[in-house]
């Protein structure tokens, strides 16, 4: 008590009394400022200090961090750029060689130099795909710090790293097409159908069915075309595959919670007798964030008989996912929303037991069993 008398004259003292007088229009107003209100005041002022600094400081380092990933885009992007240019630099400096002493290897360093052409449009086209950078960069480091002044030999070296890079390259792309293709498979979903109609991936590399064509076109031979159209048919279905995925309910609707009651025929916990369980629980504590599993559009909220707290979400592609036993809901009907954010709060309301997450997914009106996707969501995770 004495410490608060102590504590309450200190204010008074830094914050005595004030008045405050006004002149307008001839007229004098008097105002009193009382220490109470001078340190509300204060207090207030702080505060927005405070918050403004929080603000600042956490804006910093979003800049800082934002600046930081593009500089590593950049980098990554500059690899091939450099590996591309280097190798261009090689050919052109030993093809002049050649030609100038008239060597027999003429013909064998421009069928390189025109292969070159085709694997630079293979990169530019693979380099913005998750997950190439460390599959090629170090097989490109490998052939950037490979030296030879002898013209042959370097026309040799050129050939022997474009082999190199252009089976990285196939090896990269089957793996992540084959990864992306499964994980539809675990969703029990068939990947041609999220594929483009007709088969038409798009590119400049595969737009040509028959490897003698492209052949042709790139003026190279006809073996090295078929692999280069292989690697670039096998990336686009994959970018096919990747930018479906981003619409199907692959994530998990919490983040720290295990799995409980699983999809199927189960004992229902009121009536201890076998009945059908259309979804996947996850417990956890009261307002554990709920996330939406795909962007998507609210298509309800509210309350369901026997679920409780209720959202649900339209997904497009005929896939809707629904969030139920809420103790709080943070989204309306018609809010477009992404995946990861939050929509609600776990709960326990409706036929419930404790606090958990009821989560269903529904494709073309049917229920699917959620945990499949689930899993498939963690290929997808590792393709991309």
């Amino acid at each position: 008590m004495d410490r608060l008398a102590r504590l309450r004259r200190s204010l008074v003292e830094l914050f005595p009394e004030r008045h405050l007088y006004v002149r307008s229009g001839g007229e004098m107003k008097g105002y009193v400022l009382t220490s109470r209100k001078q340190i509300a005041a204060a207090a207030g002022v702080s505060a927005a200090a405070l918050w403004m600094g929080v603000c600042s400081a956490a804006m910093l380092v979003n800049m800082l961090s934002a600046s930081s990933a593009d500089r590593e885009v950049a980098r990554t992007q500059a690899k091939y750029e450099r590996w591309i240019a280097d190798r261009q630099a090689r050919l052109n400096s030993a093809v002049a060689e050649l030609n100038a002493g008239g060597g027999a290897n003429q013909s064998l360093a421009a069928n390189i130099e025109k292969r070159h052409a085709a694997l630079a449009m293979l990169l530019t086209d693979m380099k913005g795909a998750p997950g190439a950078a460390a599959a090629l960069t170090p097989v490109i480091n490998e052939a950037v710090m490979t030296k030879d002044t002898n013209p042959a030999h370097m026309v040799e070296t050129v050939r022997v790293s474009q082999e190199k890079l252009l089976d990285a390259a196939d090896s990269f792309a089957k793996s992540r097409a084959d990864r992306l293709r499964l994980a539809f498979r675990l969703a029990g979903l068939t990947p041609a159908a999220y594929m483009p109609k007709g088969g038409a991936l798009g590119g400049p590399l595969i737009e040509a069915k028959d490897p003698r064509a492209l052949a042709a076109v790139l003026d190279v031979d006809e073996g090295f075309a078929e692999r280069v159209q292989h690697a670039a048919a096998d990336m686009g279905e994959a970018r096919a595959l990747q930018e479906a995925a981003q619409d199907v309910p692959f994530a998990r609707p919490t983040t720290g919670t295990e799995k409980s009651s699983g999809f199927g025929v189960r004992y229902d916990p009121f009536t201890s007798r076998p009945a059908f369980h259309s979804g996947l629980d996850f417990p956890g504590g009261p307002m554990t964030p709920i996330h939406a599993t795909a962007p998507g559009v609210v298509s309800f909220t509210g309350v369901r008989s026997g679920y409780g707290n209720t959202v649900e979400i339209d997904h497009g592609r005929g896939f809707k996912t629904r969030y139920a036993h809420l103790a709080a809901i943070s989204v309306k009907v018609g809010e477009q929303v992404g995946v990861g954010q939050r929509i609600g709060g776990m709960g326990s309301t409706g036929r419930s037991t404790g606090t958990h997450l009821h989560y269903e997914v529904w494709v073309n009106g049917r229920a699917q069993n959620p945990d499949r996707f689930v899993k498939a969501g963690a290929y997808v995770l590792q393709a991309g």
